[in-house]
């Protein structure tokens, strides 16, 4: 199973989970759609706040037991939920039996196309990562058709190995460094692999139900999903070697007309400065993106760029830390419009950003609040660090089989 990327927030205690995001279609107003719309809501309650007695459920989603009894049935005969047995003693009344989410079963699959790495990783639906597979290679200027090969391998490797543990591939989400066209699987641009019109959709395994999305916008749902104390609106940043960024609103991404939101790194910060791969200049990435500031530090491009900068910031390298003070201000600059704009609950510093936070910070902060209309908008940064595009694709597919297991329950 697999849908276009979705944004429905985890329901916290006592709480009905809140519907899918815009992009999922919504289920007919039918008796059909009502069953399908119930399954998913017993399978939220239990998944966020498991485990917990038929009784405990039908209470939080406002049904009857005998109703839930027969949602839970079904789903325990899917394979998505189990009993544990009763539940622990000290309770009133006759123990119920404990539900959760199944360790087996359906798993999903994420996978990232980086400047220079090729990652897959597979989620269970208690969102344990139970395998990962990474290759470090250069994909600048690599064929599409030779990328997917190499990705393809990974996936089957990762498959095999779940497999071997009882789980099998719900869906596959492949984040990439460049715009997603609606179709949820044909890249249109991505100016630092040198792609266009590239559709991963035809070059990956039919096996694996596809769903293509943009890193920043994986990495914001990892955050909204497994980050500690999250606002529901808030502007997440990433940044390799191209700086992305996704916008969050009420819980959900902000995709823009086309899907195209959240350019963040093509934002000119200085009008005249020099082009960039998008055909513009000045833009944000010609300041802040890793390969500028190892040029701005007078230092060569190698394997571990984040890793080479952060110790020779930690080490008082003065021109590496000048380096990163310009590029924080770079930020500032660019992140002003879009918190004047927007006025969003936060900014989020995920991905490569976050490693470089310590020496960032100080002169992103200064610039937001010297050039922002209002208060000072916080800036926090991401515990997911680069993992979060990752997460967030595997992620997105168990929210998919959340919010509708029966289309899960159809293919056992």
């Amino acid at each position: 199973m697999s849908a276009p990327l979705h944004e429905a927030r985890p329901a916290g205690p006592g709480r009905t989970p809140p519907p899918a995001g815009p992009q999922r279609r919504a289920l007919p107003d039918t008796q059909q759609g009502m069953r399908r719309r119930n399954l998913s809501r017993v399978m939220h309650t239990v998944s966020a706040e498991g485990p917990l007695s038929r009784a405990a459920v039908a209470s939080r989603i406002g049904l009857t037991r005998a109703a839930v009894s027969t949602l839970v049935d079904e789903l325990v005969r899917s394979g998505l939920l189990e009993e544990l047995g009763p539940e622990r003693p000290g309770r009133v009344g006759r123990p119920g039996s404990a539900l959760a989410v199944r360790g087996g079963g359906p798993a999903g699959i994420g996978a990232e196309v980086g400047i220079d790495h090729l990652a897959v990783c597979a989620v269970d639906l208690r969102g344990e990562v139970r395998t990962r597979a990474v290759r470090h290679v250069p994909n600048r200027g690599r064929s599409p058709e030779s990328v997917s090969e190499d990705l393809t391998a990974l996936l089957l490797r990762v498959a095999g190995a779940i497999e071997d543990e009882g789980l099998w591939p719900a869906g596959l989400t492949v984040a990439v460094p460049g715009l997603v066209a609606r179709d949820a699987r044909t890249v249109v641009r991505a100016p630092n692999l040198g792609w266009h019109d590239t559709d991963l959709g035809a070059l990956l395994p039919a096996r694996f139900p596809l769903t293509v999305a943009n890193e920043a916008n994986c990495g914001a749902l990892a955050e909204l999903w497994l980050g500690e104390g999250t606002p529901r609106d808030f502007l997440h940043v990433s940044a390799e070697i191209g700086i992305g960024a996704a916008v969050v609103v009420e819980g959900r991404l902000l995709l823009g007309n086309r899907g195209f939101a959240g350019e963040l790194g093509h934002v000119p910060v200085r009008p005249d400065g020099p082009e960039c791969a998008c055909g513009g200049r000045g833009c944000l990435e010609q300041y802040a993106g890793e390969e500028a500031v190892l040029r701005a530090a007078g230092l060569e491009p190698g394997e571990d760029r984040v890793g080479l900068l952060a110790g020779r910031a930690e080490q008082g390298d003065r021109d590496v830390r000048r380096a990163l003070h310009d590029a924080g201000t770079a930020l500032g600059i660019a992140l002003t419009g879009a918190v004047n704009l927007l006025d969003p609950g936060g900014v989020v510093l995920g991905g490569a950003l976050s490693g470089l936070a310590p020496w960032l910070l100080p002169s992103l902060r200064s610039e937001l609040a010297r050039r922002t209309a209002g208060p000072a908008c916080p800036v926090s940064v991401s515990a997911l660090g680069p993992e979060g595009p990752l997460l967030g694709a595997a992620h997105s597919v168990v929210r998919g089989v959340l919010d509708d297991p029966a289309s899960v329950a159809e293919r056992v």
